[in-house]
Protein backbone atom coordinates (compact mmCIF):
# COMPACT_ATOMS: atom_id res chain seq x y z
CA UNK A 1 0.00 0.00 0.00
CA UNK A 2 1.48 3.39 -0.66
CA UNK A 3 2.25 6.01 1.55
CA UNK A 4 -0.71 8.58 0.54
CA UNK A 5 -3.37 5.71 0.93
CA UNK A 6 -2.18 4.73 4.31
CA UNK A 7 -1.98 8.63 5.05
CA UNK A 8 -5.56 8.65 4.20
CA UNK A 9 -7.07 5.90 5.98
CA UNK A 10 -5.49 7.27 9.25
CA UNK A 11 -6.67 10.82 8.94
CA UNK A 12 -10.71 8.81 8.52
CA UNK A 13 -9.91 6.87 11.54
CA UNK A 14 -8.89 10.28 13.68
CA UNK A 15 -11.87 12.04 12.02
CA UNK A 16 -14.18 9.07 13.44
CA UNK A 17 -13.10 8.94 17.02
CA UNK A 18 -13.14 12.62 17.61
CA UNK A 19 -16.72 12.62 16.07
CA UNK A 20 -17.48 9.68 18.69
CA UNK A 21 -16.16 11.80 21.49
CA UNK A 22 -18.13 14.54 20.91
CA UNK A 23 -21.10 12.52 21.39
CA UNK A 24 -19.85 11.07 24.81
CA UNK A 25 -19.10 7.55 23.62
CA UNK A 26 -16.05 5.54 23.52
CA UNK A 27 -15.00 4.25 20.03
CA UNK A 28 -16.05 0.72 19.41
CA UNK A 29 -13.42 -1.80 18.73
CA UNK A 30 -13.85 -2.17 15.44
CA UNK A 31 -14.09 1.31 14.86
CA UNK A 32 -10.92 1.36 12.52
CA UNK A 33 -12.44 -1.18 10.22
CA UNK A 34 -15.90 1.03 9.66
CA UNK A 35 -14.73 4.50 11.03
CA UNK A 36 -17.61 7.03 8.77
CA UNK A 37 -20.59 4.35 9.64
CA UNK A 38 -19.95 3.62 13.59
CA UNK A 39 -19.97 7.70 13.95
CA UNK A 40 -23.16 8.13 12.47
CA UNK A 41 -24.94 5.32 14.23
CA UNK A 42 -23.35 6.02 17.82
CA UNK A 43 -24.87 9.83 17.23
CA UNK A 44 -27.82 8.46 15.82
CA UNK A 45 -28.48 6.20 19.08
CA UNK A 46 -27.65 8.62 21.72
CA UNK A 47 -30.36 11.25 20.46
CA UNK A 48 -32.75 8.42 20.76
CA UNK A 49 -32.28 7.54 24.18
CA UNK A 50 -32.05 10.65 25.48
CA UNK A 51 -35.76 11.49 23.73
CA UNK A 52 -36.80 8.39 24.93
CA UNK A 53 -35.44 9.50 28.40
CA UNK A 54 -36.82 12.60 28.50
CA UNK A 55 -40.39 11.38 27.28
CA UNK A 56 -40.05 8.85 30.78
CA UNK A 57 -39.14 11.60 32.60
CA UNK A 58 -42.10 13.58 31.35
CA UNK A 59 -44.24 10.66 31.91
CA UNK A 60 -43.42 10.32 35.90
CA UNK A 61 -43.24 14.41 36.38
CA UNK A 62 -47.58 13.84 34.88
CA UNK A 63 -48.14 11.02 36.95
CA UNK A 64 -46.45 12.67 40.42
CA UNK A 65 -48.51 15.74 39.36
CA UNK A 66 -51.56 13.97 38.72
CA UNK A 67 -51.21 12.29 42.27
CA UNK A 68 -50.98 15.55 43.86
CA UNK A 69 -54.29 16.89 45.44
CA UNK A 70 -55.27 20.17 44.04
CA UNK A 71 -55.32 22.78 46.77
CA UNK A 72 -58.49 24.14 46.25
CA UNK A 73 -60.19 20.68 47.34
CA UNK A 74 -60.42 20.70 51.54
CA UNK A 75 -59.57 17.93 53.37
CA UNK A 76 -61.49 16.22 56.27
CA UNK A 77 -61.31 17.18 59.29
CA UNK A 78 -61.08 14.26 61.90
CA UNK A 79 -59.15 13.49 65.70
CA UNK A 80 -56.18 12.72 65.25
CA UNK A 81 -54.99 9.32 67.80
CA UNK A 82 -52.11 10.68 69.65
CA UNK A 83 -51.50 7.27 71.37
CA UNK A 84 -52.98 4.28 72.46
CA UNK A 85 -52.84 2.25 75.65
CA UNK A 86 -53.01 -1.23 76.31
CA UNK A 87 -52.15 -3.51 79.78
CA UNK A 88 -55.50 -3.61 81.88
CA UNK A 89 -56.46 -7.37 82.06
CA UNK A 90 -60.52 -6.24 81.58
CA UNK A 91 -62.34 -3.11 80.34
CA UNK A 92 -61.17 0.15 81.33
CA UNK A 93 -64.40 1.23 83.14
CA UNK A 94 -63.05 5.10 83.41
CA UNK A 95 -60.23 6.88 82.90
CA UNK A 96 -58.96 10.43 82.97
CA UNK A 97 -56.21 12.55 81.91
CA UNK A 98 -53.59 13.81 84.16
CA UNK A 99 -53.81 17.83 84.17
CA UNK A 100 -50.77 19.73 82.82
CA UNK A 101 -49.02 16.70 82.17
CA UNK A 102 -48.39 13.80 79.68
CA UNK A 103 -50.08 11.15 81.90
CA UNK A 104 -53.31 8.84 82.32
CA UNK A 105 -55.56 7.64 85.26
CA UNK A 106 -57.59 4.64 84.62
CA UNK A 107 -59.41 2.16 86.93
CA UNK A 108 -60.50 -1.18 85.32
CA UNK A 109 -62.40 -4.37 86.03
CA UNK A 110 -59.50 -5.87 87.21
CA UNK A 111 -59.28 -4.17 90.29
CA UNK A 112 -56.32 -2.02 89.67
CA UNK A 113 -56.01 2.08 89.61
CA UNK A 114 -52.88 2.80 87.39
CA UNK A 115 -51.26 6.09 86.45
CA UNK A 116 -49.45 5.77 83.31
CA UNK A 117 -46.95 8.06 82.14
CA UNK A 118 -45.48 9.09 79.00
CA UNK A 119 -41.82 7.99 78.77
CA UNK A 120 -38.77 9.34 76.55
CA UNK A 121 -39.65 6.88 73.51
CA UNK A 122 -43.13 8.15 73.86
CA UNK A 123 -45.04 5.04 75.62
CA UNK A 124 -47.20 5.25 78.44
CA UNK A 125 -45.64 2.99 81.11
CA UNK A 126 -47.63 2.81 84.42
CA UNK A 127 -45.92 4.55 87.79
CA UNK A 128 -48.46 3.80 90.06
CA UNK A 129 -49.87 -0.16 89.88
CA UNK A 130 -52.05 -0.48 93.00
CA UNK A 131 -54.60 -3.11 93.12
CA UNK A 132 -57.77 -2.91 95.10
CA UNK A 133 -60.13 -5.20 97.02
CA UNK A 134 -62.74 -5.13 94.26
CA UNK A 135 -63.63 -4.33 90.77
CA UNK A 136 -63.49 -0.86 90.30
CA UNK A 137 -66.51 0.51 88.62
CA UNK A 138 -65.83 4.62 88.50
CA UNK A 139 -63.53 7.18 89.85
CA UNK A 140 -63.60 11.07 90.27
CA UNK A 141 -59.96 13.26 90.18
CA UNK A 142 -59.59 16.45 91.87
CA UNK A 143 -56.89 18.55 89.90
CA UNK A 144 -56.58 21.27 92.60
CA UNK A 145 -55.94 18.84 95.67
CA UNK A 146 -55.08 15.67 93.31
CA UNK A 147 -57.30 13.89 95.47
CA UNK A 148 -58.68 10.73 93.87
CA UNK A 149 -61.81 9.12 94.82
CA UNK A 150 -62.18 5.57 93.43
CA UNK A 151 -66.00 3.77 93.51
CA UNK A 152 -65.58 0.02 93.81
CA UNK A 153 -68.12 -2.84 92.97
CA UNK A 154 -69.15 -4.01 96.67
CA UNK A 155 -70.20 -0.20 97.33
CA UNK A 156 -66.90 1.42 98.43
CA UNK A 157 -65.48 4.86 98.15
CA UNK A 158 -61.54 4.70 99.25
CA UNK A 159 -59.96 8.03 98.54
CA UNK A 160 -56.50 8.64 98.10
CA UNK A 161 -53.82 11.54 97.87
CA UNK A 162 -51.69 11.40 94.53
CA UNK A 163 -48.03 12.98 95.01
CA UNK A 164 -46.72 16.00 92.87
CA UNK A 165 -44.73 13.75 90.52
CA UNK A 166 -47.77 10.93 90.38
CA UNK A 167 -45.35 8.34 91.35
CA UNK A 168 -47.06 7.79 94.74
CA UNK A 169 -50.87 7.52 96.13
CA UNK A 170 -51.28 7.87 99.83
CA UNK A 171 -54.36 6.48 101.10
CA UNK A 172 -57.02 9.09 103.06
CA UNK A 173 -59.99 7.24 103.76
CA UNK A 174 -62.87 4.80 102.78
CA UNK A 175 -66.52 5.59 102.75
CA UNK A 176 -69.35 2.26 102.60
CA UNK A 177 -71.52 4.30 100.71
CA UNK A 178 -73.46 1.89 99.14
CA UNK A 179 -74.79 -1.72 99.34
CA UNK A 180 -73.59 -2.84 95.77
CA UNK A 181 -71.67 -1.10 92.90
CA UNK A 182 -70.97 2.48 93.10
CA UNK A 183 -72.20 3.57 89.32
CA UNK A 184 -70.62 7.23 89.43
CA UNK A 185 -68.50 9.31 92.04
CA UNK A 186 -68.26 13.42 92.14
CA UNK A 187 -66.30 15.37 94.40
CA UNK A 188 -67.46 18.88 95.14
CA UNK A 189 -64.06 20.75 95.94
CA UNK A 190 -66.39 23.95 97.02
CA UNK A 191 -68.51 22.40 99.47
CA UNK A 192 -66.02 19.28 100.52
CA UNK A 193 -68.46 17.01 99.33
CA UNK A 194 -68.22 13.74 98.20
CA UNK A 195 -71.72 12.82 95.80
CA UNK A 196 -72.05 9.49 94.66
CA UNK A 197 -74.88 7.07 93.10
CA UNK A 198 -75.16 3.31 93.43
CA UNK A 199 -77.06 0.32 92.38
CA UNK A 200 -79.13 0.46 95.24
CA UNK A 201 -81.12 2.87 93.95
CA UNK A 202 -79.41 5.26 96.42
CA UNK A 203 -77.83 8.73 95.85
CA UNK A 204 -75.53 9.92 99.09
CA UNK A 205 -73.32 12.62 100.06
CA UNK A 206 -70.70 12.65 102.49
CA UNK A 207 -68.40 15.09 104.12
CA UNK A 208 -64.83 14.76 102.66
CA UNK A 209 -63.11 16.34 105.78
CA UNK A 210 -64.66 14.02 108.20
CA UNK A 211 -65.90 11.22 106.40
CA UNK A 212 -68.91 11.49 108.08
CA UNK A 213 -72.22 10.71 105.74
CA UNK A 214 -74.41 13.67 105.49
CA UNK A 215 -77.76 12.13 104.04
CA UNK A 216 -79.38 10.26 100.79
CA UNK A 217 -81.76 9.83 99.10
CA UNK A 218 -84.17 7.41 97.41
CA UNK A 219 -84.90 7.08 93.81
CA UNK A 220 -86.96 5.23 91.57
CA UNK A 221 -84.60 2.94 90.09
CA UNK A 222 -80.45 1.90 89.48
CA UNK A 223 -78.98 5.42 88.53
CA UNK A 224 -75.97 6.40 86.34
CA UNK A 225 -75.96 9.62 86.05
CA UNK A 226 -74.58 12.53 88.35
CA UNK A 227 -74.23 16.07 87.98
CA UNK A 228 -73.77 18.93 90.30
CA UNK A 229 -74.65 22.77 90.23
CA UNK A 230 -72.43 24.71 92.70
CA UNK A 231 -74.25 28.02 92.69
CA UNK A 232 -77.68 26.23 92.89
CA UNK A 233 -76.73 22.84 94.79
CA UNK A 234 -78.52 20.99 92.66
CA UNK A 235 -77.95 17.77 91.43
CA UNK A 236 -79.11 15.75 88.80
CA UNK A 237 -79.47 12.15 89.27
CA UNK A 238 -80.59 9.90 85.90
CA UNK A 239 -81.83 6.53 86.17
CA UNK A 240 -82.19 3.33 84.30
CA UNK A 241 -86.06 4.22 83.69
CA UNK A 242 -85.52 7.28 82.37
CA UNK A 243 -85.96 10.01 84.52
CA UNK A 244 -84.29 12.60 85.45
CA UNK A 245 -84.62 14.23 89.48
CA UNK A 246 -83.30 16.93 90.55
CA UNK A 247 -82.78 17.39 94.71
CA UNK A 248 -82.02 20.59 96.15
CA UNK A 249 -78.84 20.08 98.81
CA UNK A 250 -78.38 21.66 102.02
CA UNK A 251 -75.64 20.57 104.70
CA UNK A 252 -77.48 17.53 105.90
CA UNK A 253 -81.02 17.10 103.97
CA UNK A 254 -81.96 17.67 100.68
CA UNK A 255 -85.49 18.40 99.04
CA UNK A 256 -87.01 17.34 95.92
CA UNK A 257 -87.36 20.13 93.41
CA UNK A 258 -88.79 17.94 90.05
CA UNK A 259 -88.47 15.10 87.89
CA UNK A 260 -89.27 14.91 84.20
CA UNK A 261 -88.95 11.74 81.62
CA UNK A 262 -88.10 12.11 77.82
CA UNK A 263 -86.06 8.91 76.90
CA UNK A 264 -87.62 5.90 75.75
CA UNK A 265 -84.86 3.96 77.38
CA UNK A 266 -82.72 4.11 80.34
CA UNK A 267 -80.49 7.45 81.02
CA UNK A 268 -76.88 6.36 80.63
CA UNK A 269 -74.77 9.84 81.01
CA UNK A 270 -75.60 12.97 82.06
CA UNK A 271 -73.28 16.64 81.17
CA UNK A 272 -73.95 20.16 82.98
CA UNK A 273 -73.80 23.39 81.39
CA UNK A 274 -73.50 25.84 84.55
CA UNK A 275 -72.60 28.90 81.64
CA UNK A 276 -75.83 28.14 79.46
CA UNK A 277 -77.42 26.27 82.57
CA UNK A 278 -79.01 23.13 80.08
CA UNK A 279 -78.45 19.50 80.97
CA UNK A 280 -77.72 16.85 78.19
CA UNK A 281 -78.91 13.39 79.31
CA UNK A 282 -77.85 10.20 76.95
CA UNK A 283 -79.78 7.29 76.70
CA UNK A 284 -80.03 3.46 75.62
CA UNK A 285 -82.54 4.61 73.13
CA UNK A 286 -79.74 5.82 71.15
CA UNK A 287 -80.67 9.55 71.60
CA UNK A 288 -79.27 12.84 73.40
CA UNK A 289 -82.03 14.92 74.86
CA UNK A 290 -81.26 18.67 75.76
CA UNK A 291 -83.33 19.94 78.38
CA UNK A 292 -83.11 23.88 78.80
CA UNK A 293 -83.14 24.43 83.03
CA UNK A 294 -82.43 28.30 82.73
CA UNK A 295 -85.06 28.89 80.61
CA UNK A 296 -87.76 27.94 83.02
CA UNK A 297 -90.00 26.78 79.68
CA UNK A 298 -89.36 22.89 79.73
CA UNK A 299 -87.46 23.01 76.42
CA UNK A 300 -86.64 19.43 75.72
CA UNK A 301 -84.02 19.16 72.07
CA UNK A 302 -83.48 15.88 71.14
CA UNK A 303 -80.05 14.72 69.15
CA UNK A 304 -80.40 11.63 66.79
CA UNK A 305 -76.88 10.64 65.62
CA UNK A 306 -76.09 7.27 67.13
CA UNK A 307 -76.66 3.97 66.68
CA UNK A 308 -76.68 2.33 69.85
CA UNK A 309 -76.50 3.16 73.71
CA UNK A 310 -75.14 6.38 74.23
CA UNK A 311 -72.37 5.77 77.03
CA UNK A 312 -70.85 9.37 78.04
CA UNK A 313 -71.09 13.02 77.13
CA UNK A 314 -68.61 15.59 77.96
CA UNK A 315 -69.29 19.69 76.83
CA UNK A 316 -67.01 21.95 75.78
CA UNK A 317 -67.35 25.39 77.22
CA UNK A 318 -65.83 27.89 75.26
CA UNK A 319 -66.81 26.25 71.65
CA UNK A 320 -70.43 25.22 72.98
CA UNK A 321 -69.78 22.01 71.33
CA UNK A 322 -71.04 18.70 73.04
CA UNK A 323 -69.03 15.76 72.26
CA UNK A 324 -71.25 12.14 72.58
CA UNK A 325 -69.52 8.41 72.25
CA UNK A 326 -71.20 5.09 72.41
CA UNK A 327 -71.51 1.69 71.73
CA UNK A 328 -71.31 2.04 68.56
CA UNK A 329 -67.64 3.05 68.13
CA UNK A 330 -69.27 6.78 67.20
CA UNK A 331 -67.10 10.24 68.56
CA UNK A 332 -70.03 12.24 67.63
CA UNK A 333 -68.98 16.49 67.75
CA UNK A 334 -72.29 18.72 67.68
CA UNK A 335 -72.89 21.95 67.31
CA UNK A 336 -74.64 23.91 70.20
CA UNK A 337 -73.88 27.38 68.72
CA UNK A 338 -77.05 27.47 66.31
CA UNK A 339 -80.85 27.96 66.95
CA UNK A 340 -82.16 24.27 67.22
CA UNK A 341 -86.04 23.72 66.78
CA UNK A 342 -87.86 21.43 69.35
CA UNK A 343 -88.96 18.04 68.24
CA UNK A 344 -93.12 18.29 68.29
CA UNK A 345 -94.83 15.57 70.04
CA UNK A 346 -96.89 12.87 67.79
CA UNK A 347 -99.52 13.23 67.42
CA UNK A 348 -103.03 10.41 67.56
CA UNK A 349 -105.50 10.03 64.96
CA UNK A 350 -107.64 6.95 63.86
CA UNK A 351 -107.07 8.14 60.31
CA UNK A 352 -104.67 9.64 58.24
CA UNK A 353 -103.83 13.37 58.65
CA UNK A 354 -103.28 13.99 55.21
CA UNK A 355 -105.59 12.06 53.16
CA UNK A 356 -107.84 10.55 55.35
CA UNK A 357 -107.25 6.98 55.25
CA UNK A 358 -108.31 4.80 57.98
CA UNK A 359 -105.76 3.27 60.27
CA UNK A 360 -105.97 -0.63 60.63
CA UNK A 361 -107.93 -0.11 64.03
CA UNK A 362 -110.58 1.81 63.04
CA UNK A 363 -112.68 -0.74 61.77
CA UNK A 364 -115.69 1.55 61.87
CA UNK A 365 -114.21 3.72 58.99
CA UNK A 366 -113.32 0.82 56.82
CA UNK A 367 -116.26 -0.53 57.29
CA UNK A 368 -118.31 2.43 56.10
CA UNK A 369 -115.54 3.56 53.07
CA UNK A 370 -114.90 -0.53 51.85
CA UNK A 371 -111.29 0.48 52.53
CA UNK A 372 -108.68 -1.65 54.08
CA UNK A 373 -106.65 -0.06 57.10
CA UNK A 374 -103.54 1.17 56.65
CA UNK A 375 -100.16 1.25 58.97
CA UNK A 376 -99.70 4.34 61.11
CA UNK A 377 -96.68 6.20 60.65
CA UNK A 378 -95.33 10.10 62.01
CA UNK A 379 -93.97 12.93 59.92
CA UNK A 380 -91.09 13.79 62.49
CA UNK A 381 -91.01 17.48 61.52
CA UNK A 382 -94.47 18.06 62.18
CA UNK A 383 -95.53 15.21 64.41
CA UNK A 384 -98.94 14.55 62.20
CA UNK A 385 -100.31 10.55 61.98
CA UNK A 386 -99.72 9.88 58.41
CA UNK A 387 -99.84 7.09 56.31
CA UNK A 388 -96.91 5.39 54.02
CA UNK A 389 -98.36 6.71 51.21
CA UNK A 390 -98.18 10.30 52.06
CA UNK A 391 -94.99 10.23 53.99
CA UNK A 392 -93.02 8.37 51.13
CA UNK A 393 -90.09 11.04 51.25
CA UNK A 394 -86.88 11.20 53.82
CA UNK A 395 -84.72 13.93 54.45
CA UNK A 396 -82.47 14.78 57.32
CA UNK A 397 -83.68 17.65 59.72
CA UNK A 398 -80.55 18.61 61.66
CA UNK A 399 -81.42 21.89 63.41
CA UNK A 400 -84.43 19.52 65.24
CA UNK A 401 -81.45 17.05 65.55
CA UNK A 402 -81.58 14.65 62.92
CA UNK A 403 -78.25 14.06 61.37
CA UNK A 404 -79.23 11.84 59.28
CA UNK A 405 -82.52 10.65 56.68
CA UNK A 406 -85.84 10.71 58.64
CA UNK A 407 -89.47 9.69 57.41
CA UNK A 408 -91.67 13.39 57.00
CA UNK A 409 -94.64 13.97 55.25
CA UNK A 410 -95.04 15.07 51.53
CA UNK A 411 -96.05 18.51 52.66
CA UNK A 412 -92.97 18.98 54.74
CA UNK A 413 -90.21 17.62 52.54
CA UNK A 414 -91.53 20.57 50.36
CA UNK A 415 -90.74 23.05 52.72
CA UNK A 416 -87.32 21.57 54.03
CA UNK A 417 -84.48 24.07 51.99
CA UNK A 418 -81.18 23.07 51.20
CA UNK A 419 -79.99 25.40 53.97
CA UNK A 420 -81.80 23.62 56.90
CA UNK A 421 -80.53 20.11 55.78
CA UNK A 422 -76.43 21.40 56.33
CA UNK A 423 -74.97 19.33 58.65
CA UNK A 424 -74.75 20.51 62.42
CA UNK A 425 -72.56 17.79 64.06
CA UNK A 426 -69.13 15.66 62.28
CA UNK A 427 -68.85 11.99 63.29
CA UNK A 428 -65.99 10.12 63.55
CA UNK A 429 -64.63 6.10 64.08
CA UNK A 430 -62.80 5.79 67.21
CA UNK A 431 -62.58 1.83 66.28
CA UNK A 432 -63.88 0.56 69.71
CA UNK A 433 -66.90 0.43 72.12
CA UNK A 434 -66.68 3.52 74.17
CA UNK A 435 -67.73 3.51 77.88
CA UNK A 436 -66.37 6.63 79.18
CA UNK A 437 -64.65 9.86 77.85
CA UNK A 438 -62.59 12.18 79.39
CA UNK A 439 -62.02 16.44 77.91
CA UNK A 440 -59.24 18.42 78.48
CA UNK A 441 -60.44 22.04 77.45
CA UNK A 442 -56.96 23.51 78.03
CA UNK A 443 -55.43 21.22 75.44
CA UNK A 444 -57.78 20.26 73.39
CA UNK A 445 -57.24 16.10 74.35
CA UNK A 446 -60.13 13.54 74.37
CA UNK A 447 -59.43 10.01 76.32
CA UNK A 448 -62.20 7.48 75.44
CA UNK A 449 -61.87 4.23 77.38
CA UNK A 450 -63.67 0.94 76.17
CA UNK A 451 -64.75 -2.70 76.93
CA UNK A 452 -61.73 -3.57 74.72
CA UNK A 453 -59.08 -3.11 77.72
CA UNK A 454 -58.21 0.00 75.63
CA UNK A 455 -57.41 3.22 76.35
CA UNK A 456 -57.11 6.13 73.11
CA UNK A 457 -55.58 9.65 73.56
CA UNK A 458 -56.90 11.69 70.37
CA UNK A 459 -56.05 15.34 69.59
CA UNK A 460 -59.57 16.96 69.15
CA UNK A 461 -58.20 20.38 68.07
CA UNK A 462 -59.17 20.07 64.20
CA UNK A 463 -62.62 19.32 65.17
CA UNK A 464 -63.73 21.14 68.22
CA UNK A 465 -62.70 24.77 67.51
Amino acid sequence: MSQEATLGIRKSHEKAVATVALCGCRSPPDAQARPERVGQAGRSGLLAAAAAKEKKAGIVRARFMAAQPSPSVPLTRRPLLLGQVEGSQDAVTMAAIVPKEEGLISVSEDRTVRVWMKRDNGQYWPSIYHAMSSPCSCMCVNPETRRLSVGLDNGTISEFILSEDYNKMTAVKSYQAHQNRVMMVLFVLEMEWLLSIGQDKYFTWHCSESGQRLGNYRISAGACGLQFDVETRNVFIGDHSGQVTILKLEQENSSLITTFRGHTGGISALCWDPVQRVLFSGSSDHSIIMWDIGGRKGTAIELQGHSDKVQSLSYSHHTRQLISCGADGRIVVWNMDVERQETPEWLDSDSCQKCDQPFFWNFKQMWDSKKIGLRQHHCRKCGKAVCGKCSSKRSSIPLMGFEFEVRICDACYESITDEERAPTATFHDSKHNVVHVHFDATRGWLLTSGTDKVMKLWDMTPVVS
